[in-house]
């Protein structure tokens, strides 16, 4: 299952739709389908286009103040930040490293009592250690008691975290919501909102890893097509579509 949620959204992003369209155009010969194919993947190629996108799907502007946070019974940190490379034994931040930070910032200004890491790994990963495990050490560096420390069984995606997250609190067993503080990319954090609420939490949402403000104004660049505007569109679309995905299934019980 998580395979084909990481496989099937492909023919619907621009990359992926291009290559389809490319593929009709050979076989039928027929050279509306690579017009536009070509005119898909550059339109989403644009910053001008991949700046609206994530603008759309952020949530916030920027960094809650601290101040303005209230407590809770926990704060989750979802994975996604580390990438493991050889020689090193935390492994190498990625782009979502505020993640962490945001987690720590929130647990050192008392906020809550538990800092909540996931141990995602994927499948075809078996060997690699679960993300959360090398955060806790992070954090065990940073000094966080190793008491206040949490960690979940192994997941795949955001619903699996929502899950995890649930029996590593104890939420499902004592039959009344917990509140967390939920600590994610701002462009992820509606779906996994929408996924941790579904699972009994009451949550407060914790924004962070906000995409690159461009303040150049409408420049010729902001047209001009390149591979990490089109990465961004992508991470856009994925997620409006991973949105849609479980609100359908929802509504259609599938849970």
């Amino acid at each position: 299952m998580l395979l084909l949620n990481k496989i099937l959204p492909i023919i619907f992003l621009p990359l992926g739709f291009t290559l389809l369209c490319l593929l009709a155009g050979l076989l039928l010969r027929n050279r509306f389908y690579v017009l536009l194919g070509m005119l898909v993947l550059l339109a989403f190629s644009m910053p001008l286009v991949s700046d609206f996108l994530m603008r759309s799907v952020e949530v916030g502007t920027g960094r809650v103040a601290l101040s303005r946070v209230g407590k809770a019974d926990a704060i989750v940190v979802l994975s996604g930040m580390i990438v493991t490379v050889e020689g090193a034994p935390l492994g190498e931040w990625g782009d979502a490293v505020d993640r962490f930070d945001g987690g720590i910032e929130l647990f050192k200004a008392g906020k809550a009592p538990l800092l909540l890491f996931t141990r995602g790994q994927v499948p075809w990963q078996p060997d690699a250690v679960p993300e959360g495990e090398l955060l806790a050490k992070r954090a065990l560096l940073l000094g966080v008691p190793q008491s206040a420390i949490r960690l979940t069984g192994k997941v795949g995606n955001t619903a699996d975290e929502a899950v995890a997250v649930r029996a590593a609190l104890g939420a499902a067993t004592k039959g009344v919501p917990k509140r967390i503080l939920l600590v994610t990319s701002a462009f992820h954090l509606r779906r996994a909102t929408f996924l941790f609420e579904r699972a009994g939490f009451e949550v407060t949402p914790f924004p962070v890893d906000y995409y690159p403000d461009e303040k150049g104004g409408l420049t010729v660049l902001r047209f001009l097509p390149n591979a990490e505007a089109l990465a961004g569109s992508e991470k856009a679309l994925r997620e409006v579509i991973g949105l849609l995905f479980y609100r359908v299934r929802s509504l259609v019980g599938m849970d």
